[in-house]
């Protein structure tokens, strides 16, 4: 079990490290393809947008082992990268985040499939604690390395190493992981059959929602930073690392509570802890300390959320919707992702690029991510888990 969860973490970390370090690299990347800042914001929402289209691989591979999904995902992980790499121009670039994002939802939706198969009963939360981790590590690790890749030799490394982190993913998922049968056949149309119900719909707004929310702010952590906070270029892979401190921390808090309380009332609690990170980048004085404490902050709360929500919709796609399940949580993250990042932009622009109100134009998004979630909790989940249900 600890080998093929950890297969499942290599590849979450590839993934998660794809997703996150053009972050803490956009000035450079910006840079050297001749765009600005703002501009430079597409990088991170093709990445979003690839997440969202590639899930319909799910569609037509419900029949496969999860197993050959993970080697398709991460092959695909692989050419992403290193197209990123090599790119010459931002339009080759955002091809190739494109590209790179593809895997992206669908591997965690069938990461979370496996990682339920394999853990104990009554261990599911913190079985996908464990493939998130390997998400969230990427953030304490592997995108402050890509940072400091960035400041003192050349941002492309940083996908050159992705690649081949792919590459290895591969080697591990063929030796570690056992062969885990396919979930219940329910036709092409019986996968969807769930999305039928609102319960699942009050989840996928929140997710998409809330990470509109913080990606306001988080798509321009960087520039933050060092325009807000005061800090010089060559601490911000520092600032990085907290974040993925936090992030680690959050997601492992969020799984492990998710055994106990209510799914949707451990995600409420996680948007509410980013919302009020939000309020304070708008109403704080950045100085070192706090834009440090805000870093870690809004981290915690993003990744504290990720478990839960994960576990909510593959059980209300129970049946033969698990893969689908899963995976729409990453289409809801990652467009929210997308349309934050845009929205960030946006509002740096109309500000003459004062960074305080990317936390004021998250802050309602994060906000409705909470009543969302606590409307589930009350008209659904709680009822559902006193008659002794699954979520559908």
């Amino acid at each position: 079990m600890k080998k093929s969860l950890l297969a499942i973490a290599a590849g979450a970390f590839v993934l998660g490290a794809a997703e996150f370090v053009m972050m803490g690299i956009l000035p450079e990347a910006a840079s050297a393809t001749h765009v600005s800042i703002p501009t430079a914001g597409h990088f991170i929402s093709a990445y979003a947008i690839g997440v969202c289209v590639g899930v319909t691989m799910l569609v037509f591979g419900r029949k496969t082992s999860p197993k050959h999904l993970v080697i398709l995902f991460m092959a695909l992980a692989l050419i992403g990268n290193a197209m990123s790499a090599a790119a010459p121009n931002a339009t080759v670039l955002v091809i190739a985040r494109f590209i790179a994002g593809l895997p992206h939802g669908a591997f965690f939706g069938t990461g979370t499939v496996i990682a339920k198969a394999l853990a104990d009963k009554g261990q599911e939360g913190k079985a996908v604690s464990v493939m998130v981790t390997g998400q969230t590590i990427a953030n304490m690790f592997g995108v402050p390395a890509g940072t400091l890749l960035a400041e003192y030799l050349d941002w492309r490394l940083a996908f050159v190493i992705l690649a081949l982190g792919a590459g290895l993913t591969i080697v591990l998922t063929l030796a570690w992981m056992p062969r885990i049968p396919a979930v219940p056949d329910a036709g092409l149309a019986g996968q969807f059959r769930f999305l039928a119900k609102p319960g699942p719909w009050l989840v996928l707004g929140a997710v998409f929602v809330g990470n509109s929310g913080v990606f306001c702010w988080w798509s321009y952590v960087s520039p933050w930073l060092q325009k807000t906070g005061g800090y010089d270029s060559r601490f911000v892979p520092l600032l990085m690392m907290l974040a993925g401190f936090g992030m680690v921390v959050g997601g492992l808090a969020g799984g492990h509570l998710a055994d106990r309380w209510l799914h949707s009332v451990t995600a409420a609690v996680g948007q509410a802890i980013s919302a009020a990170g939000l309020l304070m980048v708008f109403l704080v004085p950045g100085n070192l300390v706090t834009c440090a404490i805000l870093t870690f902050w809004i981290a915690f709360g993003l990744f504290f959320i990720n478990g839960p929500q994960m576990l909510l919709m593959a059980d209300a796609g129970r049946g033969g919707g698990e893969l689908i399940g899963g995976a729409a949580v990453q289409i809801g993250f990652n467009g929210g992702n997308a349309v934050g990042s845009l929205i960030g932009g946006m509002a740096l622009n109309a500000s003459g690029m004062n960074y305080h109100v990317t936390g004021l134009a998250g802050l309602p998004f994060t906000v409705a991510a909470v009543l969302l979630l606590v409307a589930f909790a009350l008209r659904f989940e709680r009822r559902e888990r006193l008659a002794g249900q699954t979520l559908r």
